[in-house]
């Protein structure tokens, strides 16, 4: 099973960033948490703009990353966000060459 990553960047409403990270919280946050098909996700804050997240995801094959978009949450999470964000986000899939593991994994 090859690894898939995907970066999404996602462009908030000025001054909405707070905002989106709360729906994030309460939709997503649980649904990465409990989901074996993640090995790593960091959601995160561009420091050079106050407007703009990116999420960086790690999945154990294709499936898990295809899987993660048919969750009930996933559905929740953008309808209740897309107000506050312009336009579509942008979605990069990367293929990693390599990447750190836990010990004991």
């Amino acid at each position: 099973m090859q690894p898939v990553a995907v970066l999404v960047t996602h462009r908030a409403h000025q001054g909405q960033r707070d905002a989106v990270r709360a729906i994030w919280e309460e939709y997503l946050a649980p649904v990465v948490t409990s989901n074996p098909g993640h090995l790593s996700y960091a959601y995160c804050f561009d420091d050079a703009d106050p407007d703009v997240i990116c999420a960086f995801q790690l999945y154990r094959d294709a499936d898990a990353a295809a899987a993660f978009q048919l969750e009930p949450g996933y559905a929740a999470y953008e309808k209740a966000v897309a107000p506050l964000l312009i336009g579509a986000p942008s979605v990069r899939r990367l293929t990693p060459q390599w990447t750190k593991t836990p010990a004991g994994s």
